[in-house]
């Protein structure tokens, strides 16, 4: 089996596939589109026993861990970013940006691996990248100059009891604020605020917390998973969605299985899609 490619176990029949523009051939614009609300979808990379981030050694904040993390999931990871309007993030995000702990999370301009799909954004007439929604109660983070300077717009997601002296204060370094709840941020206001932006594709690209709120409103179109074929075991357990109880249960069916026999030393790992 070449190894630029991967197995599509389903939809059946079972074909060898590239792995290179896998995600691509989602359409997952034409899909936003054609829609009548923003279209929405998420992607994690989990271990067997289902973790997606371990403490980071300084035992400040969680991460990926490097045992699970890997090249070709990465690009699918790009694959995704690449065909959205905005990107979902949190404040964390800045705040890790501003003290240079977080790296752009579209990075097909920074990395030549990844030209094609630069090609690709420029050759629809779109933006250089994504505009980046960030979610958030505390409002405590910067607004990186950098990331307005170009034309790039942030949109702040937040509750109906944040300090009025803080959403003034990202107003003037930038950002659009937008109620999108009361005591906390809806899942279902945040996105319908977005829809009013204009946006159409929206890629959550933060973590568990975010992903509950967007489940608990049924708002969540699909979830990618890249299941790595290690185990890690670990405390505090950290899994792709974190909160309360969802009531009730939310159901997703099986859009697209592929394996991936060649990551990870030849171990292998799963790219799994669901949605709604």
């Amino acid at each position: 089996m070449d190894a630029d490619t991967v197995w599509q176990l389903y939809p059946t029949p079972a074909r060898e596939t590239p792995l290179r523009g896998l995600y691509l051939g989602h359409a997952l614009r034409d899909i936003g589109a054609a829609g009548d609300r923003p279209f929405v979808y998420t992607n994690y990379v989990q271990s067997i026993d289902g973790r997606i981030a371990i403490p980071r050694p300084s035992g400040k904040g969680m991460m990926v861990p490097t045992d699970t993390a890997n090249d070709r999931d990465w690009r699918l990871f790009q694959e995704l970013a690449v065909q959205a309007d905005c990107l979902i993030s949190s404040g964390r995000y800045l705040r890790d940006y501003a003290e240079g702990k977080a790296q752009e999370i579209l990075r097909v301009y920074d990395e030549p691996r990844f030209d094609d799909l630069g090609r690709w954004r420029a050759e629809r007439g779109l933006s250089r990248y994504p505009d980046l929604a960030v979610v958030s109660g505390s409002l405590d983070f910067p607004i990186p100059p950098f990331l307005t300077e170009a034309g790039r717009r942030v949109i702040v997601l937040t509750n109906g009891t944040a300090a009025p002296e803080r959403m003034a204060r990202l107003r003037d370094e930038g950002a659009t604020v937008v109620v999108a709840g009361e005591e906390d941020v809806s899942g279902r206001a945040a996105i319908d605020a977005l829809g009013e932006q204009g946006y159409r594709t929206l890629y959550m690209a933060t973590g568990p917390r975010v992903h509950h709120l967007l489940l608990a409103d049924n708002v969540l179109d699909r979830l990618y998973t890249t299941v790595a074929h290690r185990l890690l075991g670990g405390q505090p357990f950290s899994s792709l969605v974190e909160g309360d109880l969802l009531r009730p249960a939310v159901g997703l069916r099986l859009h697209a299985l592929y394996y991936d026999p060649h990551a990870l030393d030849g171990l292998g790992q799963q790219f799994v899609c669901y949605a709604r």
